[in-house]
């Protein structure tokens, strides 16, 4: 049974186990699991949050993919009555019928890797999800977190926050975790808006736009929306053809792509 104990961390999966008992603590404060709630955690690890997790009463269904670590969960927590293990890829993993009518809460250490991917992921499922927790990579929060006019205002703060409220809680340093990664970390809670501040009509025009402005962020709108959009349909909206991405906030990118929708030959 030892040999379960020393799983040595995969560089194949992105794997860094958290380990620092006030970090963990500080992390289960923050969520405040509760008796009655569905909690999903990705990439359970060794079942560094599990415990405090489950602890909670909450329900805690776990998402693995190193198959490796399966038989160390399952003897750590598998004959709990509350706690049931998948094993497979969160990428692919289809979150709303895991929900069945519940509002899932989701967790995770997610690995530098696939965290980006797989929030958009999350996303196409906010609808089942009342908050999400990750540990991510410093900057990668940072950016989660950003304000219009900054370098890390882009793509990925544009379409999260569009989806949801976003909360940098607070940084983790390098030795936390085993093995140390070399960028420090952070935790950020996101959660899904109940009433979006501005909709688009068609979400993946949006994504459209967001992805053309931003693929030459130094250039100005005027040239990487001219496949989309003409410089005087940019401007009808209330939007200067001469900025750059960065530039625009939220609204001003719901308004290109409610344009862009009502154009009969986008469709």
């Amino acid at each position: 049974m030892n040999e379960l104990y020393q799983h040595k961390a995969r560089k194949r999966f992105g794997q860094n186990f958290l380990h620092d008992a006030g970090v963990i603590h500080r992390i289960l404060r923050a969520i405040n699991g509760k008796a009655g709630e569905r909690l999903l955690e990705i990439g359970p690890g060794q079942g560094a949050l599990t415990e405090g997790l489950l602890s909670s009463g909450a329900t805690l269904d776990v998402v693995e993919l190193d198959q490796d670590l399966i038989p160390l969960l399952k003897l750590k927590f598998g004959l709990n009555p509350q706690f049931t293990l998948h094993q497979g890829d969160a990428l692919k993993f289809n979150f709303a019928e895991l929900a069945n009518g519940d509002k899932l809460r989701v967790v995770g250490n997610l690995p530098y890797n696939i965290s980006t991917p797989l929030i958009f992921h999350l996303l196409e499922h906010a609808d089942v999800i009342s908050d999400m927790h990750f540990m991510l990579q410093k900057e990668v929060v940072e950016r989660l977190a950003a304000e219009p006019g900054g370098g890390d205002w882009g793509r990925l703060s544009i379409m999260v926050q569009y989806h949801c409220r976003v909360e940098h809680l607070f940084n983790v340093g390098p030795g936390a975790f085993n093995p140390p990664p070399k960028v420090d970390s952070a935790i950020v809670r996101l959660v899904p808006h109940t009433e979006r501040p501005y909709t688009a009509k068609n979400p993946k025009l949006l994504e459209r736009v967001v992805r053309e402005a931003f693929n030459q962020r130094r250039k100005t709108l005027r040239n990487t929306l001219k496949s989309l959009m003409s410089s005087d349909a940019i401007e009808a909206v209330g939007v200067e053809p001469g900025l750059r991405p960065e530039q625009l906030d939220i609204a001003a990118f719901v308004r290109l792509a409610n344009a862009l929708a009502d154009q009969p030959q986008s469709n």
